[in-house]
């Protein structure tokens, strides 16, 4: 027998989203490399160990852990050399049994110092440790800020100085942290590990003080070394600024995994957890249900099928709202609520057609309702977007999409159960804010290969912004031939391309992740997890909301 048409499209699917997942592995391959082999080779040469060296060392062995922002920095700084992965490595891991997040700077990219978007990163993992009351350990090595762009660093709001503004705010909230001073650490960045709860420094390697020793030559005429000034004897036996010297990184590593195995519990939210069952479906089978070519329905419960456990799905008024689909279900064991756009092109029971990826009002008001419930029952809420839009025409403005879809805004927003986004395909217009977009505090967003941010697709702005460049041309008496037409065509719609490429998002922190899709269900498992450890600060409330 051949193969059938079934499986032949699969089979296109399958190779399609393989060479995505490769070609994102080579990437995270060389970004693993910091500033490269040399650099590397230096460190080890002064017994220092990498950022990543240092991070495997102290986590937990053969434990789940997640790197968030990996690609932070891609394709960006080019004119200053670069900053592969934003010059700091995060990792949410295990340490001695205790869930926690670790921030080790590289100093393999610039000496470990800061640009912009290493401000951006540090703030994320500080801002999930204090949305989640989860440990967090700083492992600093670094020059301090990049001066060539201290302007889009230093003084702003969501700037260095927040940093230490969120270590005081963590300090008050009971949050656990601990720094390890195992490089360089100088001027304002001295504050942050002294503003944690307890200080590590390594002898002879790592240093720590407000100014070095030429900058106190030229101030006030001093003439010191840098480790008279600053280093672990001086802050262990003399200021008293250090709690522990270590002699070296592995020792370092070693009595942070000790603190940590003191560290007791703390009350958690409560989130219902049963006994885990694999989903019937092999997470793999992701490949080849997602059609290669994203203008193609698929049903997105086949998708859900191959990370829920037992395959089992629970819908919320199945027959109503077609476009979005509600469900209950349980990930690794952990109940969560669904809400997720299905590509199928469906039927009303009025005999009308709905568009697959598209919300419509009353979807809108399907969607609201159920998150609503998810909040009365404590259930944490998952959103998987393949979402074109909200429908538009005069029948849907007359029908009050706007309202509907303010309605499931409004209750989306002011959640408090835990939020996780998962961006499978598009991610367009006011879509993404329903959907649950990075503006919208999930604990959690990542992004498939396969996924497209931006405010419409590729072609429908091409074709927008080329009306408007034409229309300008006219105005000016140029003649636009159709050569020339399919020319500002093609460059207008490179350069969005390349702006709603996954890439582009995860370079800029848009998302914390793109992953491989079949790792979807262990990476939302260890985030409900960490969700855990914090109860919600308030009682659910939506405010007004127009019914």
């Amino acid at each position: 027998m051949g193969i059938s048409k079934d499986e032949l499209e699969f089979n296109i699917n399958e190779d399609y989203m393989r060479l995505k997942i490769s070609a994102l592995q080579r990437e995270l391959d060389q970004i693993s490399l910091g500033g490269g082999k040399k650099r590397i080779d230096k460190l080890h040469e002064k017994g220092k160990m990498t950022a990543r060296e240092r991070i495997d060392t102290l986590l937990d062995k053969e434990t789940p852990r997640f790197e968030v922002g990996a690609l932070a920095g891609y394709g960006m700084y080019e004119e200053h050399g670069g900053c592969p992965s934003g010059g700091v490595v995060i990792v949410i891991g295990y340490v001695s049994g205790k869930q926690c997040i670790v921030v080790a700077n590289d100093a393999t990219v610039k000496a470990g110092a800061w640009f912009p978007i290493t401000g951006k990163k540090n703030l994320r993992a500080q801002e999930i440790a204090m949305e989640n009351n989860l440990p967090i350990i700083y492992l600093v090595d670094s020059a301090g800020v990049y001066l060539p762009m201290q302007d889009e660093i230093f003084p702003d709001k969501e700037h260095f100085g927040r940093i230490f503004r969120n270590n005081a705010i963590m300090s008050s909230r009971g949050i656990v942290q601990i720094a390890a001073i195992m490089g360089s650490c100088v001027a304002g960045g001295a504050y942050l590990p002294i503003m944690s709860d307890e200080s590590l420094i390594v002898n002879k390697t790592g240093s720590i003080f407000l100014a070095g020793s030429y900058l106190v030559k030229a101030a006030i005429g001093e003439t010191i070394d840098n480790e008279t000034l600053g280093g672990a004897t001086t802050h262990t036996e003399i200021s008293g600024v250090c709690d522990y010297k270590s002699e070296n990184d592995e020792e370092c590593l070693m009595t942070i995994r000790d603190i940590m195995d003191q560290i007791g519990s703390f009350e958690k939210a409560g989130f219902d957890r049963k006994e885990a069952v694999l989903p019937k479906k092999d997470s793999k089978e992701i490949y080849g249900i997602l059609p290669k070519d994203r203008a193609k329905p698929y049903n997105m419960r086949d998708i859900l099928k191959t990370m829920v456990d037992d395959s089992k799905l629970t819908e919320y008024k199945a027959d109503y709202g077609k476009t979005l689909i509600c469900a209950y279900a349980r990930i690794d064991g952990w109940s969560v609520g669904i809400v997720a756009n299905n590509r199928d092109i469906t039927k009303t029971k009025k005999g009308e057609m709905q568009f697959g990826g598209v919300i419509y009002s009353d979807s809108a008001d399907k969607a609201a309702r159920f998150i609503m419930n998810c909040n009365q029952k404590n259930i944490p809420l998952i959103f998987f977007q393949d979402v074109s839009g909200f429908m538009v025409g005069s029948k849907s403005e007359h029908g009050g999409i706007i309202k509907d879809g303010a309605k499931m805004v409004n209750a989306m927003a002011n959640s408090v159960v835990p939020k996780f986004t998962v961006i499978v395909g598009n991610s367009y217009g006011a879509g993404n804010y329903a959907m649950c977009g990075k503006a919208y505090d999930p604990r959690l967003i990542v992004a498939w290969p396969t996924s497209e941010l931006a405010v419409m697709s590729g072609a429908s702005a091409a074709k927008t912004l080329l009306q408007i460049e034409v229309s300008t041309m006219k105005a000016r008496g140029e003649e636009i031939t159709p050569e020339r037409e399919k020319e500002l065509y093609d460059t207008i719609k490179s350069r969005y391309d390349e702006q709603i490429s996954p890439y582009y998002a995860a370079a800029r922190l848009w998302t914390d992740a793109i992953i491989d899709p079949a790792k979807t269900r262990e990476i939302l498992s260890l985030g409900i997890e960490m969700a855990n450890h914090k109860k919600a600060e308030r009682a659910y409330n939506v405010g007004v909301i127009q019914t």
